[in-house]
């Protein structure tokens, strides 16, 4: 969705169409976003077979072009396509994308097939050719992915319906709804100690949770406490079981009601399942739902949700050796979506550059200190 995002904004920019390879895992997840036309490539299409041949060192590569001077900025001969790898293994050449002189070319080319799992809006808004066009867009330019994926990403029936059904039986009569996305990149079975320990020092020392009585003095004399749905999203239950136990064992110190929440369990990301599919995207959908937000460093689960809510979440830090970072988490500066590949490379000075400090409103990402982000001027400061 990320990648989506990041190439429909290139598409406009560059006034192309988008059609979208719908490989194996588009079955049945969004509508179509374009009225009365389709956004998936006719399966006819006479380059398809070719599309899993494609990577850094094929002929039609624009990178691998560029490296062994087939085409170049004055290029007089335009192939009729290119192909342009932005993966996240991309090389110092397939990085040349970003810079100004090699678009003017790349204007030229009627089919450009583009392989990407990156979220690489923020290089765009280093382009100096798309800052008129991404100005008139974006006036608050923290708000690229919010805009963007709210108009392109439609659940499907199928999601839609998972989405309704959880949201009214669960959350919907709740006062106040928290999200809370875990996603812990250890391999070792959880909960594991040290991130439930994170999780709680975030939620409480933020006041995004309250406090239990251990003494269980608290008694709750109102007729209407305050209620508190806690959705969480994680492969593990038990991240979400002990938060239960906690507010069932004990009452608030507020007086209010806790109620938590988690939709699915499943134990390890299974992309190459269907239904598995559906059901994260509608756990991103109703994440997006929620009034406060927790999330997970480098976690691209959360950043999707972030955006769609237009939320700014707390971010948990990244665990190193097992301990509990301090502080436990962050806030975001914007909804923006950090892009984990950025280049560092100066397209005028022709050298390698902190790519984070050459403008106001594209800074390095909070979790990802090599990231890169969108942010408003005013949010950076």
């Amino acid at each position: 969705m990320l990648a989506l995002a990041s190439t429909f904004l290139y598409a406009l920019l560059t006034n192309r169409v988008l059609l979208v390879d719908r490989g194996k895992d588009m079955v049945d997840l969004f509508c179509e976003p374009f009225p009365e036309k389709s956004w998936l490539l006719p399966l006819d299409f006479p380059l398809i077979d070719q599309f899993n041949g494609f990577d850094q060192n094929s002929s039609h590569c624009h990178g691998n072009m560029l490296k062994n001077n087939v085409i170049s900025t004055s290029a007089e001969s335009i192939p009729s396509f290119l192909y342009l790898h932005l993966v996240h293994d991309y090389g110092d050449y397939d990085k040349l994308f970003f810079c100004d002189e090699n678009q003017a070319v790349l204007a030229k080319v009627p089919w450009l097939i583009m392989k990407t799992d990156n979220y690489f809006v923020p290089s765009l808004f280093l382009t100096t050719s798309f800052d008129e066009e991404l100005s008139k867009l974006f006036p608050e330019k923290g708000t690229v992915f919010h805009h963007l994926g709210r108009y392109l990403f439609h659940p499907s029936n199928r999601v839609w319906g998972l989405i309704v059904r959880y949201y009214q039986a669960y959350l919907s009569k709740a006062d106040e709804k928290i999200g809370l996305q875990i996603r812990v990149f250890d391999t070792r079975p959880g909960p594991l100690k040290h991130v439930m320990d994170q999780i709680l020092a975030c939620t409480l020392r933020e006041k995004l949770l309250p406090d239990i009585d251990l003494q269980d003095s608290v008694v709750n004399q109102s007729e209407n406490p305050k209620s508190t749905a806690v959705l969480v999203t994680s492969l593990n239950s038990g991240y979400s079981e002990k938060i239960r136990n906690m507010y069932w064992e004990h009452p608030t110190v507020t007086g209010g009601v806790i109620g938590v929440y988690q939709p699915s369990h499943e134990e390890y990301q299974q992309s190459d399942k269907h239904m598995h599919n559906r059901k994260a995207w509608a756990e991103m959908y109703l994440l997006s739902l929620t009034d406060v937000l927790v999330t997970s460093s480098w976690s691209t689960f959360g950043y999707v949700a972030q955006g769609l809510g237009g939320l700014k979440p707390w971010i948990l830090g990244k665990p190193e050796n097992d301990i509990t970072p301090d502080p436990p988490c962050r806030r975001a500066m914007s909804v923006e979506p950090c892009f984990h590949a950025p280049p560092f490379y100066d397209c005028k000075a022709r050298r390698g550059t902190d790519t984070g400090a050459l403008v106001p409103h594209v800074r390095h990402c909070e979790d990802m200190s090599w990231g890169l982000k969108v942010v408003d001027s005013h949010d950076a400061l």
